[in-house]
Parts: structure tokens; C-alpha cells; sequence
């Protein structure tokens, strides 16, 4: 995958919970088309939501591959459900909590926490609740129409070894 919507993961609890942080840049470019100034009003770059539940699929898709060992091919089969009651801006940090509830050889349900860390001129500053995301992961290689794939694991690509590496988590 070209596109990473986390930067770190800060904690894991295999086959129970992961928590990963994305700290919201002005310097990525997504931010220029959502909202541009226009007439008399001003730019308001904001993080679109499509990013913040891929943010949310890749942490808990991590959380779901790593059960396994990443040996499975873990993919995206249904949002169920997506809720924000806020934008993400630059400076801001999104912190995504994802639980699994269900886990089994055919896939995972997730339950996902996304909080928001406001930038604070003493450092730090405290997680405000600001979306849920319901998920729901299939097992590619356990598909109920039995297509075959590729045997290697093209979903969890370089890029996610290396994040994983860099947050001190071993495959």
C-alpha cells in the first residue's frame, strides 16, 4: 500500500487491542483540496473522513493481521458504521483505538475509538472522543466462493513491515 494513514503505533495487546496515533500535517497535500480559500473566505484545511476510517482500517487491519501472525490476508469486507463529531486540522494528533469483538478463521469485527490531541504549547494535551467506526475484516485466502490468490501476502506490503518495525513490533 502507497498510502499510510498512521504513523506509529503506540501500543498493541495481540489479538485484543492496538492503539495508533497520525499526527495531521499541513505539509500533505490532501489538506489543500479540503477547503481551499474561496472569495472572502479563508482556506480551512481539514483531514478528509474517507482518510481518517482508512486510518482506522489500516490500525485495526494491523491488529487483526498480526493475530494470525500476519500469515492471513486481511481485507476491508464492510463499515458498518462511521461517526465524527469533529474536523482534524493541521497540528492536531488523531489517536485510533481498535478492539476486536469478534475473531475467527473467516475474518474479525472491530470496534474502533478515534480521539482528537489538540496541539498545546506546553506539549502533550488530553485525547477529546471524536468518532466510533464499526468494522469488519474478511480472511482473503478463507473466501466463501474458494478463488484462490496469490500465496504471497500482498496486503501487508513492505510499507506495513516497516511501520511495524519502527513502532519496536516484531513479525
Amino acid at each position: 500500500m502507497r498510502w499510510m494513514w498512521i504513523d506509529r503505533i503506540v501500543e498493541l495487546q495481540p489479538r485484543e487491542r492496538l492503539v495508533a496515533v497520525k499526527h495531521v500535517s499541513l505539509a500533505e497535500e490532501h489538506l489543500h483540496d479540503h477547503f481551499p480559500q474561496r472569495g472572502d473566505r479563508p482556506a480551512f484545511p481539514v483531514m478528509p473522513m474517507s482518510l481518517i476510517v482508512e486510518g482506522m482500517a489500516q490500525s485495526a487491519g494491523i491488529l487483526v493481521g498480526h493475530a494470525e501472525e500476519f500469515r492471513e490476508k486481511v481485507i476491508l469486507a464492510k463499515v458498518g458504521k462511521a461517526e465524527m463529531s469533529r474536523e482534524a486540522t493541521p497540528g492536531c494528533t488523531l489517536r485510533y483505538t481498535a478492539t476486536i469483538t469478534h475473531l475467527d478463521s473467516v475474518g474479525a469485527s472491530t470496534k474502533g475509538l478515534i480521539e482528537l490531541i489538540e496541539p498545546s504549547p506546553t506539549g502533550g494535551g488530553t485525547p477529546e472522543p471524536v468518532g466510533a467506526i464499526d468494522l469488519m475484516f474478511s480472511h482473503l485466502d478463507n473466501n466463501m466462493g474458494g478463488q484462490k490468490f496469490p500465496e504471497w501476502n500482498f496486503v501487508f506490503s513492505e510499507s506495513f513491515r516497516t511501520l511495524l518495525r519502527s513502532s519496536g513490533i516484531t513479525t
